[in-house]
């Protein structure tokens, strides 16, 4: 049953997505093995949006560690509990509940031995910076702390990279590429732990500034991605866009293109006038532009089927069901319409 419920999300939050995003480019999805323990590490530049667009293309039912934080009321405990999610303690909630992590890693690694799959972020945080961060040894604790409680077991540790072309900007338009396996049990010698600890992380991390765009955090950062945005780089084509950081040849700068269909945009607004409102309320609270795409794609995922189907069902009422009909289907193929083939620049 909790199997039936998680596919059923799953299923919903992938229709979302499609709506959302005019496009999510994806690569190397016959890297990942079709049973056994796997490990999915995935940087993290745009907040809780990140997981759900990696595991609605992932076949495998994946379990995740987010921050512990998400889990303060009880029903959401339990909800987010029902989907696989665990919670992880960082120094932040308190040095008191770092003890609490032992239980969950456990918990992992018994995933891990039932076969399973783990997503975890090994960056440790969320942000937008096209860089990738120095990862954190959690994930290395927890590969091998498993290969320490269960000697038998073969864990293969799948980096992801994602990149978006402009975090925060609707429609969406992302990247998602999955690297080559890296088994952990190659890495893991007990008697020199934390060498192996500095090798698996070093492996993983030179995969994700590959598999996602990556500009060394140094002096020349700000610089070279102000060039790269005035150039419009289609930041999705990773690996060419790597090849043109390497070398240093960035493109002249280049005007951006102009969204044609803005009308359709206002149209789509005017015709859901409601949640607009809603959402211009909250998008007021919220303080880390990270969190943007995830509450935005929230509030449209619940506020856009309510208000249509009301709006359908008062239609209805007045000039029949086929009149209806001919309204929802107008206004999903106008929203389908504007996010496929709107464009989405670089950022400002």
């Amino acid at each position: 049953m909790k199997g039936i419920w998680y596919n059923f999300i799953r299923l919903i939050i992938k229709i979302g997505l499609f709506f959302y995003t005019k496009r999510i480019k994806v690569s190397g999805k016959n890297n990942i093995p079709k049973k056994g323990a796997v490990l999915f590490a995935i940087n993290h530049p745009n907040g809780l949006i990140d997981p759900l667009i990696a595991t609605t293309n992932i076949k495998r039912d994946n379990h995740y560690l987010v921050r512990a934080a998400s889990f303060k009321k009880p029903v959401v405990k339990k909800i987010l509990g029902s989907l696989n999610l665990m919670p992880i303690y960082r120094i932040r909630d308190g040095a008191s509940q770092l003890g609490k992590n032992q239980e969950i890693f456990e918990s992992c690694f018994d995933i891990f031995n039932r076969g399973e799959t783990l997503m975890i972020f090994p960056e440790g945080s969320h942000n937008r910076k096209r860089t990738i961060r120095p990862l954190s040894k959690g994930f290395t604790r927890i590969v091998f702390g498993a290969l320490e409680k269960y000697p038998d077991l073969d864990i293969k540790i799948i980096p992801v990279g994602l990149t978006y072309q402009n975090v925060s900007y609707y429609p969406a338009k992302v990247s998602l590429n999955f690297g080559k396996p890296i088994s952990a049990n190659d890495f893991y010698n007990p008697e020199k732990l934390n060498i192996s600890t500095v090798q698996l992380k070093n492996e993983v991390s030179c995969q994700l500034k590959k598999l996602s765009v990556h500009i060394k955090d140094d002096e020349n950062y700000e610089c070279t991605l102000a060039k790269l945005n005035d150039a419009q780089v289609d930041f999705t084509n990773v690996e060419l866009v790597n090849k043109i950081i390497l070398s240093g040849n960035i493109p002249e700068k280049k005007e951006a293109n102009t969204n044609l269909l803005k009308p359709i945009f206002y149209l789509i607004l005017l015709n859901s006038f409601i949640p607009f409102l809603i959402w211009k309320k909250v998008s007021k609270k919220i303080d880390e532009i990270e969190f943007i795409d995830t509450f935005r794609f929230t509030i449209n995922k619940v506020t856009f089927p309510i208000f249509y189907s009301f709006q359908t069902w008062i239609i209805h009422l007045f000039f029949g069901w086929n009149i209806a009909g001919i309204y929802v289907l107008t206004s999903l193929l106008l929203i389908l319409l504007y996010t496929k083939l709107s464009t989405t620049n670089t950022e400002a």
